[in-house]
This record gives structure tokens, C-alpha cells and sequence, in this order.
């Protein structure tokens, strides 16, 4: 084969992979603005300090239920939860710095500075402890820092898939690659795999749509991977957080414990809803 033949064809292939690299990003970038008016935010925003960050509360009642997600996850990710405990409660969810509608902060992700967040984002949002704290995957361990950062604000604890030393779970390509999917999602590569679609699968629609839009966006992904970076810290953090004695705490697992994983499937989140309902002492009605 002639050289010049050998040229054209690079050039060629080029070509095809600068057009369809424009392409891609011409379809994220649409259907992300689509999906901007398609799932506005659904709680407020309240001022922490130097960031705003968004709080979604629903129901009435006392404790306060607290929802802490699990890594990239966000107030979305608790479309079954939120809903089962409102009617017995009030019930809070949030998204975490740089994460879904919440303003991101300055600096790497930090497990002390979450749960320092968390507290004042509380506080500012009016919301009166001791609270009961759900956490998830990640959040089990944000929870369990918060409670040893704050004692006197939480009255119990429900650990969802509590991180351990060694466990991986099925690694999403959130996680093997999390360096990489901000620019898969950028060009749209990552929309048309299918990624947030097979993680978001089983939650109610408009809940697993918001959850998904997010799952797909490079701003939101990059704060994720600084989380999923500092996931032994996280747990380091929550191993030698001095919780109160005698706190109340469920430890619940699911069958697809993983580092990035959602509560899908309703079955599952009426199961943590009724620990929920043991720690704060009431019944089905």
C-alpha cells in the first residue's frame, strides 16, 4: 500500500472521529438542557456559607429523618424512601457539594467537611434534631461521621450497605474508570451506553429520571470521582467515629451491594423504611 493511500485513510478516520466527536457533544448538550426544564429542582437552595447547597423535605413530625446518599448519588437517588416515610414523618434529602442542583465548593472532597455541611445546611434549612440519619453505600459512612462529629443531633442511626475493607461489589464504570466518564459524557458517549439508564432502572420515573439526567453530566461526575477517590478515607473516618453510647443503629444490606448503587427496587426500601420506623417508634398505617 502506497504511503499516500496510507494518509488519505488516516485522514479519513480523522475526519470520521472529529464528527462524530462534534456530534456527540451537540446530542449532550441538547438533551441536557432538555432535561434542565424536564426535572427542575424539587426543594430549595439555602445559603451554608459559601455555597448554596439543595435540601428536599416532605411529610410532618418528629424525629427529623435525614437521607445521606451514596457516592454520586443525590436527593433523587431516594425516590421510594422519602415517599414511604413522609406519611409517618418529616423526611429530608439533600445533595451533597458539587453534586445534583447543590453549589460545589472549593477544594477536594472531605468526609469532615460533609458532615460539617450537612449540620449547618440543617441549621440554615430550619430543621430541628435529634434527627435519625439514613445513609447509603457512601452516605452509611457520611452518616456515621456525622453522628460522631455531632452526637447530640442524632438520635439514631440506619446504615444501608455499610463500606467494608476489601468489598467492591460489582464495579460500575462510574468506578473502574471515574476519571474518565466526565469526558465519555461530554461527547455523549456515556448517554448512548446506557451507564445511568442500567443504574437508575426501577426507580419512579420522575425520581430516576432526575437521578439519571445527573449520571450523565461531566460536572456532576467529576465532583463524584473526588468522592469515590476518598472512599477509604470515608471509611477510616467512620471506623474511628466515637458514636454516642447506646445510639439506636440498624445495619441493612441489599443483594447488590456495590460502590455506586441505589435503593431501586421497592422491596428494598420498604425493608430500610421499616428499620427507619423502629427507630423512631412507630408502626405501618
Amino acid at each position: 500500500m502506497r504511503s499516500s493511500d496510507v494518509r488519505r485513510g488516516a485522514v479519513r478516520v480523522g475526519a470520521l472521529l472529529v464528527f462524530a466527536g462534534l456530534a456527540g457533544t451537540t446530542y449532550q448538550g441538547v438533551t441536557t438542557a432538555v432535561e434542565r426544564r424536564e426535572f427542575p429542582r424539587p426543594g430549595r437552595m439555602v445559603d451554608i456559607g459559601d455555597y448554596q447547597l439543595h435540601i428536599a423535605c416532605s411529610g410532618k413530625g418528629a424525629p427529623v429523618v435525614v437521607l445521606e446518599a451514596p457516592a454520586a448519588g443525590l436527593s433523587s437517588a431516594w425516590g421510594w424512601l422519602q415517599p414511604a416515610l413522609a406519611g409517618h414523618t418529616r423526611v429530608c434529602s439533600y445533595d451533597r457539594a458539587g453534586l445534583g442542583w447543590s453549589e460545589a465548593q472549593e477544594g477536594d472532597f472531605d468526609p469532615g467537611r460533609a458532615a460539617d455541611d450537612l449540620h449547618r445546611l440543617l441549621d440554615g434549612a430550619g430543621e430541628t434534631g435529634p434527627y435519625v440519619v439514613v445513609g447509603h453505600g457512601l452516605g452509611a459512612s457520611l452518616a456515621q461521621v456525622f453522628a460522631g462529629r455531632f452526637p447530640g443531633d442524632v438520635r439514631g442511626l440506619a446504615l444501608v450497605d455499610v463500606p467494608l475493607p476489601g468489598s467492591e461489589g460489582p464495579a460500575a464504570l462510574l468506578v473502574r474508570y471515574p476519571a474518565l466518564t466526565p469526558w465519555l459524557a461530554r461527547v455523549g458517549i456515556l448517554r448512548a451506553m446506557g451507564v445511568a439508564a442500567d443504574l437508575t432502572r426501577g426507580l419512579p420515573g420522575p425520581a430516576a429520571g432526575a437521578l439519571a439526567s445527573f449520571l450523565n453530566r461531566p460536572d456532576h461526575l467529576t465532583r463524584s470521582a473526588r468522592e469515590l477517590r476518598k472512599w477509604d478515607e470515608a471509611m477510616a473516618s467512620a471506623a474511628s467515629a466515637p458514636l454516642p453510647p447506646g445510639l439506636a443503629v440498624e445495619r441493612l444490606s441489599t443483594a447488590r451491594p456495590a460502590r455506586v448503587s441505589f435503593l431501586i427496587h421497592e422491596e428494598e426500601a420498604a425493608q430500610v423504611a421499616a428499620a427507619v420506623r423502629r427507630l423512631i417508634g412507630t408502626k405501618d398505617r
